[in-house]
């Protein structure tokens, strides 16, 4: 399998920042799953869109003048705009444990979420719902969280402009980086129109492949090259995910935190950010370093870590093979520069 570099460190996870869990549901009909960030003590929130074409829920309240200021969970999901459905289950189930912002009559679960598209990929009337919601926080901990064809990540496919057919299969990583006394986790569930490659050698990872399907084309050098690419439906795409710290942020640092993940994005992905993505990544500070931040060094390990979760999330990804389509994975092929 191809790696980010000989000398890499361990990849570590989200979870690695204290105060977060993570749990996944998978459907078992189709390949489709979402994928729950549990903060029980609340998390100061932020939220950065930069794909054109996003499905999202519970991201005006992250603006740094608007009121509310915690969150108790953030909800990826597949299933296009139908996913954002699950995030009524993480509710239920936080309002089950008391959590949530207290109103005075009751306690109200704050869910930000965000959704991909992986309809494409087998009976699209199977999508996650309120109970795939509930029952990805049933399976929650604070251990390292599965990688892969699981969660949001299950029908997740990259490197599709110049079809389905030529494209591979993606997934959903995570990682963590270490500096200052701070901990920056990230958690990419990857579903780009764009290809992955390794940002510290330019190597590709997975993505377009050749018309024979046996290697990796490189959709930059095919499109700065005046190859066409296919007709794709706005939406299709996307890559969603959270960067969380340890560290006492402010919303506009939280804000900000997200801004800058969207570097690793950049770095990973190539085009990213795109009007047929979707991309989206919120932040979650728990403050339970008790410190706050330097946002120059905060800034620079989100981008990090987010690059690393995004490699990860194509890495650890496995084959797919529905009837006459055929995804393969990283593994599947030789890295090409």
């Amino acid at each position: 399998m191809p790696s980010m570099t000989s000398a890499s460190p361990p990849a570590g996870a989200i979870t690695d920042v204290a105060g977060l869990e993570v749990g996944h549901w998978t459907a078992t009909q189709r390949p489709t799953g979402c994928t729950v960030v549990l903060a029980r003590a609340g998390a100061v929130g932020g939220v950065d869109v930069r794909g054109a074409a996003p499905g999202t829920r519970e991201t005006d309240l992250l603006a740094p003048a608007n009121l509310v200021d915690r969150v108790h969970a953030v909800l990826l999901s597949g299933g296009s705009a139908w996913g954002l459905d699950a995030a009524g289950g993480v509710m239920l189930w936080l309002d089950r444990q008391g959590i949530g912002l207290d109103v005075g009559v009751a306690r109200v679960p704050i869910v930000p979420a965000a959704v991909l598209f992986d309809l494409h990929v087998g009976d699209a009337s199977i999508r996650p719902d309120a109970a795939a919601g509930e029952a990805a926080c049933e399976a929650a901990s604070a251990q390292p969280p599965a990688e892969g064809c699981v969660g949001a990540g299950t029908g997740a496919v990259v490197g599709k402009v110049f079809g389905l057919d030529l494209a591979m299969k993606g997934g959903i990583g995570t990682a963590s980086v270490r500096a200052g006394g701070f901990t920056v986790g990230a958690l990419v569930a990857c579903n780009a129109v764009g290809d992955v490659l390794d940002p510290e050698t330019g190597t590709l990872l997975a993505g377009a492949r050749t018309p024979d399907g046996r290697a990796l084309r490189d959709t930059r050098t095919a499109l700065l090259a005046g190859e066409a690419p296919r007709r794709l439906l706005a939406g299709t795409n996307t890559t969603i995910g959270v960067v969380a710290t340890d560290a006492v942020l402010t919303k506009a640092q939280a804000q900000r935190l997200a801004m800058a993940g969207h570097d690793g994005f950049a770095r990973a992905i190539r085009p990213a950010h795109t009007m047929l993505d979707g991309d989206t990544l919120f932040a979650l500070g728990t403050g339970t370093s008790g410190r706050p931040p330097d946002m120059l060094l905060l800034a620079t390990l989100a981008a990090e870590a987010v690059a690393r979760a995004t490699v990860r999330a194509v890495l650890t990804a496995r084959s797919l093979t529905l009837g006459s389509l055929h995804l393969p994975a990283a593994c599947d092929l030789p890295a090409a520069r």
